[in-house]
């Protein structure tokens, strides 16, 4: 199981993939808005999205865990 992190703090744009979606590395999951620049997360690997842990609209912090692959 992987966990995807916010690369840094922001709000969540647009997310890109829902529970059960398959994902290959480098696959963007969500898009965080920061200092008006749109910001792509990516999957670090090959999987299924076990569970999207953010809404869009939400504020992350760097670090916080936006979505889970198995």
């Amino acid at each position: 199981m992987s966990e995807v992190l916010a690369s840094m703090a922001g709000n969540v744009w647009k997310i890109l993939v829902k529970a059960g979606d398959q994902v290959e590395e480098g696959q963007d999951v969500v898009i965080l808005e920061s200092m008006k620049m749109e910001i792509p997360i990516a999957a670090e690997l090959d999987g299924t999205v076990k569970e999207v842990k953010v809404n869009e609209g939400d504020f992350v912090n760097e670090g916080d865990v936006i979505v889970v692959v198995e």
